[in-house]
């Protein structure tokens, strides 16, 4: 994938996630109206996890790691890829099936797991119900998964980005008929999950199909490439489940502090935004393009893909971490603080935001890293660094929620996704020069850091002297979208002025179109 392209496919894959994240949030604003932090939401909000949960600890996770490497050296190579991925979704579609059949009989059992704050009170039946209902997700989804997986790495963005847009319009059309017909908000939500799924597995299937990949499940069979396909998946699979280990820690504490799984549920939402925009693009991107570069020996093309990733990580997420550390409030009150939902609730959900942003740049340098592990077809080290990660989220959420309570989850979270990032980091060290950063990006690093200072000052600034503004109704959501304007001019402006971004990288790849998005 040559330098602009690279760019081009994480401002093409951003792009979509942006918009799909802002659908987001307003899927979440209308849930916390509709339903605030009650039992309904917090149900709705746990039977959701279950289906995405196993979905990462499949698809994006375990199933993907193995897969996209394989299949990007065979289309490469010329290998029949196709044939490789037909196997690939049979397998895929069998394991689904099965688990979706159990789940639903266990799904009693996997609420409780989830949350065992819920046992005896109105929350664990209907979360039980709306787990029931919501988990067949799971196939649709890892099924669209796979098939992302393979336009991802034939160079074709566009539509895998797209998809998860279907998912919060879907969101919001329920809640919408649910209004006007007087239907329960919580059934029409969880109805609208597997809904979803099916319309997002229609989207990337027609678009894989029309880019010349005709990928229908094949009966499965122990090839040898699928045994090497199992053989590389296993240890990604057992890092995956670490990784939801660490969320399911942190939700069963939070089951145990009233409202605190939605309060934790949508500081998440605010701290997705960019984790999503950025992390999910350079996930997409940078494994493909890292396998298809080692197959060719290409050192240097390696460094700097990877390089321009961990750059491109952190110009966008240092600064919004900033910003959600010293204007969590105002966001959260804007966004959220409407019907249902209160100032107590906001108050509460801005100190998980404030710590989840301390972690946000973790969040994604992980993404950056991880690749240079899984493309070469190394899954079993990042799973010992998971461990080490699943140790110390245990420690800090258990230990400190008898001192901070609910809160102790986000600091887990956040502190655990630093020390994973330090333990790829430093394991890295062996694999020579394609897995160091390059001049440009230390040149570059520390005055990202001082144009996200300089923003984080001015920003607290306006907050300090005019708090009022966020409270005023018909005004607040207006001064929340100009105080964003004005950091966003204030973070990139200094950034453009100290050198720590130049126009022309942007403004080059923009000007050659989306090409093969």
């Amino acid at each position: 994938m040559k330098p602009i392209r690279l760019v081009r496919g994480f401002l093409t894959v951003g792009g979509w996630t942006m918009a799909s994240r802002v659908l987001g949030f307003a899927r979440d604003m209308m849930i916390a109206a509709y339903l605030g932090a009650g039992p309904v939401a917090e149900a709705f909000l746990v039977a959701f996890s279950l289906p995405n949960l196993f979905r990462r600890f499949f698809a994006e996770g375990a199933f993907n790691t193995a897969f996209i490497p394989i299949f990007s050296k065979k289309l490469e190579g010329g290998e029949n890829a196709q044939g490789f991925a037909r196997e690939a979704m049979g397998g895929l579609a069998s394991v689904l099936i099965l688990l979706t059949l159990v789940a639903s009989a266990a799904m009693p059992w996997l609420v409780l797991a989830m949350a065992s704050g819920f046992a005896g009170d109105e929350r664990f039946t209907i979360a039980t119900t709306y787990g029931r209902i919501a988990f067949p997700y799971i196939l649709f989804i890892s099924l669209s998964a796979l098939l992302s997986g393979v336009l991802n790495a034939a160079g074709h963005f566009a539509a895998a980005a797209a998809a998860p847009v279907l998912l919060n319009v879907t969101f919001v059309i329920a809640m919408l008929m649910a209004d006007q017909a007087g239907w329960p908000v919580g059934d029409a939500l969880a109805w609208a999950v597997p809904v979803a799924g099916v319309a997002q597995l229609v989207l990337v299937w027609v678009a894989a199909w029309r880019a010349g990949f005709k990928i229908v499940p094949k009966r499965p069979r122990l090839s040898p490439d699928m045994k090497r396909l199992v053989r590389i998946a296993i240890p990604a699979m057992l890092a995956g489940g670490v990784v939801q280990i660490n969320l399911l820690v942190g939700r069963q504490v939070a089951s145990h502090f009233d409202g605190a799984i939605a309060w934790l549920n949508y500081a998440d939402r605010l701290y997705q935004l960019p984790l999503g925009v950025v992390g999910i693009a350079i996930g997409v991107v940078l494994l493909p393009d890292l396998s298809r570069r080692l197959r060719g020996g290409d050192t240097a093309g390696s460094r700097y893909s990877f390089s321009r990733a961990g750059e491109f990580a952190l110009l966008f997420t240092v600064g919004p971490a900033v910003a959600l550390l010293v204007a969590a409030q105002p966001i959260v009150s804007v966004l959220f603080e409407r019907g249902q939902f209160t100032h107590e609730d906001t108050i509460a959900t801005a100190w998980a935001t404030a710590i989840y942003g301390l972690g946000l740049p973790a969040f994604v340098l992980q993404k950056v890293l991880q690749p240079l592990y899984f493309a070469r077809e190394n899954t079993r080290t990042p799973f010992n660094y998971a461990l080490v990660a699943m140790v110390v989220n245990a420690v800090l959420a258990i230990g400190l929620s008898f001192v901070i309570g609910y809160l102790a989850a986000a600091v887990g979270t956040t502190l655990a996704a630093w020390a994973m990032v330090a333990q790829l980091w430093l394991g890295a060290r062996p694999m020579g020069e394609a897995a160091s950063f390059d001049h440009r990006f230390y040149r570059r690093l520390p005055r990202i850091v001082i144009a996200a200072l300089v923003m984080g000052a001015a920003i607290w600034a306006v907050t300090w002297a005019v708090p009022g503004v966020f409270a005023v109704p018909g005004l607040r959501a207006l001064a929340l979208l100009g105080l964003v304007l004005f950091g966003m001019v204030v973070y990139f402006g200094t950034a453009i002025a100290i050198g720590a971004m130049h126009m022309a990288d942007l403004k080059g790849a923009m000007r050659r179109g989306p090409g093969g998005a």
